[in-house]
């Protein structure tokens, strides 16, 4: 336990330059590279007062040293002011977008993984049959067929021919937004086995060829044990691996998915953010974004422990 907490706490240490970094570069992107964002926001007409009282307004008069300090300390307090175009506070706006993206982007990505990880099982347990054959050609079809193209046509069949879904709009609380978000989850999910599906078969493939499982296979076992008792068992690193690093991303939801169907996620925040010049909140979900990747993989080599006692954190 006490090195766990040492390993936590130097890895909290080693995370401090990081976001430092982070920040530099994302104030070198926002600051130095897109140019005046006064000039910007008030377009090719304003005059040199306007553009003065807009930097002042807004802070751009200041340093450029103190500009970057106030980016490091939003990502350590975690205010990032105000919003622009809104006039809202950024973290309001964050919380309030968090939501409606997790409200599809959460249960699809977890009927993906269960589907997913359930067929590779399935896979190896037939593997170099008809069905392996037949679900290999599956996935890469699907990775091969754009988003837009899935998102389209399910609007399309299921939404306005079969009238199963709504076909777009959203609609706050519980359990308002389930008739909502269950068309997105549905896509969610026909986006994500592709991938999910190619990469958990080749997990589940490597741990059968592994000397524990021929042992196994010498004291009398059957397939199925084998496969669910020691062949998932001892894949669980990789696949904890892949869950976690995922899940930052969730947060963001899909994009394309949002704006199709005029959901108020943070993918349509920042869609919004871009087309207002809207530089702190787009500033915050870069900043925002890396924190959480960190924080992730520091949660990942702590659950490491968890599915593998043989896994020491030093």
């Amino acid at each position: 336990m006490k090195d766990n907490l040492i390993y936590i706490l130097r890895k909290l240490i080693y995370s401090i330059p990081i976001i430092l970094g982070v920040c530099l570069i994302v104030f070198v992107i926002f600051n130095l590279i897109f140019g005046d964002p006064s000039a910007l926001l008030l377009g090719k007409n304003a005059t040199a007062q306007q553009m003065a009282d807009m930097r002042e307004q807004l802070g751009l008069n200041k340093p450029l040293f103190m500009q970057y300090l106030d980016t490091v300390k939003s990502a350590f307090t975690l205010d990032f002011g105000r919003s622009w175009s809104t006039k809202q506070n950024i973290m309001d706006m964050i919380k309030a977008g968090a939501f409606p993206s997790l409200s599809f982007a959460l249960p699809g990505f977890m009927i993906s993984l269960v589907i997913s990880i359930a067929l590779a099982l399935v896979i190896a347990l037939y593997r170099g049959g008809v069905f392996d054959l037949f679900a290999r050609v599956v996935s890469i079809a699907m990775l091969s067929i754009s988003s837009l193209t899935y998102i389209l046509f399910c609007q399309w069949f299921f939404a306005f021919k079969l009238g199963w879904f709504e076909i777009s709009g959203y609609e706050e609380g519980f359990p308002a937004f389930i008739p909502y978000a269950l068309l997105p989850t549905l896509i969610w999910v026909i986006l994500s086995i592709g991938p999910d599906l190619r990469f958990f078969r080749t997990v589940v493939l490597d741990e059968l060829y592994q000397d524990y499982v021929r042992t196994a296979r010498s004291k009398g076992l059957s397939e199925m044990v084998i496969l669910f008792k020691h062949v998932l068992r001892n894949a669980m690193v990789p696949i904890l691996t892949y869950v976690l690093i995922q899940l930052p991303f969730l947060i963001l939801g899909s994009v394309l998915i949002e704006i199709f169907f005029s959901i108020p996620g943070l993918g349509t925040m920042i869609v919004n953010a871009l087309n207002s010049y809207d530089f702190p909140v787009i500033r915050a979900m870069a900043i925002l974004s890396a924190i959480m990747v960190i924080v992730f993989q520091l949660l990942t080599d702590v659950m490491y422990t968890f599915v593998d006692p043989r896994v020491k954190l030093k």
